[in-house]
């Protein structure tokens, strides 16, 4: 049998009958080809002393040089350990936050009450970040609120986002601010999906509300919990750089640096952009180490997986 001529029949089959359902993921694929396939081509640049007069073709093969200079750098190690201690900080106290808030939801009787506290959490996610962290910039001054509400107790009023110290604890609680409500509805959607049954089951033999949670519902969300956080060690590198260096300075680098943060100065504002390509490769391939590794193990211990 022409295994090929049977799956273009199959295809040609299953597209006629779903063809507004293929209509539909045109834009989707286009804008992975056009935005994220194609310009890996210019990841050759990494290897290359990139200039724009010769262009990536033209320009001179230099082959590891960029990532000896990177590894061997003053900034390697700091940047590197503000990326994985911010990193595991948001993972260790943002990515629990909406599994609890969605458990807290899945508890409450009253719809009208449910609504208002999801609608109030969701609100930070769509607020612009430049406002977001304007917001934050303001309310952390010497003379911001923070600042009034810890002067009231006896505490002297000062900049925090100045001090290096209070900078991972700013953006850290921010982040859980911002997006709590938000990455809460996909479990919240996973909590609609157990058996009502299994509850009715559990209360006829005893079970109260926090042994229903712990036997019924946790378990009952565990695959989705399993596959979040797959998909947070595939970016466990990637701390969003958009949000540090709106509030970042000179003075918080040495906790605020990240490699994120670091290749949008070597490459934009200094113009180095064949090094700059070389860090941001170099953190493309730790994050996919880190996602095919944590794909396996979840595999092997429970059977969830992405593939």
């Amino acid at each position: 049998m022409d295994t090929s001529r049977t799956f273009k029949s199959r295809f040609i089959r299953d597209f006629m009958m779903n063809k507004y359902l293929y209509l539909m993921m045109l834009p989707v694929i286009a804008y992975y080809l056009i935005f994220h396939y194609t310009p890996m081509y210019g990841a050759v640049i990494a290897f290359k002393d990139y200039s724009p007069m010769k262009g990536i073709v033209g320009s001179d093969w230099v082959g590891l040089k960029h990532f000896y200079d990177f590894f061997n750098s003053y900034y390697f190690l700091r940047i590197l350990k503000n990326t994985i201690l911010i990193s595991l900080y948001s993972l260790l106290f943002e990515f629990p936050m909406p599994i609890l808030l969605a458990l807290l939801i899945n508890e409450v009787r009253r719809q009208r009450f449910k609504r208002i506290v999801q609608t109030i959490t969701y609100m930070p996610y769509f607020i612009s970040l430049v406002v977001i962290c304007g917001i934050i910039t303001d309310f952390t001054n010497a003379d911001g609120l923070i600042n009034r509400l810890f002067m009231l107790i006896g505490y002297d009023g000062q900049a925090m986002l100045q001090r290096s110290d209070l900078f991972r604890p700013i953006y850290i609680l921010s982040e859980i601010w911002q997006r709590i409500g938000w990455e809460s509805i996909i479990y919240i959607a996973a909590l609609t999906s157990i058996d009502q049954e299994q509850y009715e089951a559990a209360r006829m033999d005893g079970a109260n509300r926090l042994k229903q949670m712990i036997y019924i519902t946790l378990p009952g969300i565990l695959p989705t919990i399993t596959i979040m956080l797959i998909l947070r060690m595939g970016n466990l590198l990637n701390v969003g750089f958009e949000k540090i260096i709106l509030l970042y300075n000179p003075v918080t680098y040495e906790t605020a640096d990240v490699i994120s943060s670091f290749v949008y100065r070597k490459g934009l504002l200094e113009f180095g952009w064949s090094y700059s390509s070389a860090v941001g490769l170099f953190n493309s391939v730790i994050n996919l180490i880190l996602l095919i590794t944590a794909n396996y193990i979840s595999r092997r211990v429970s059977n969830n997986s992405l593939w």
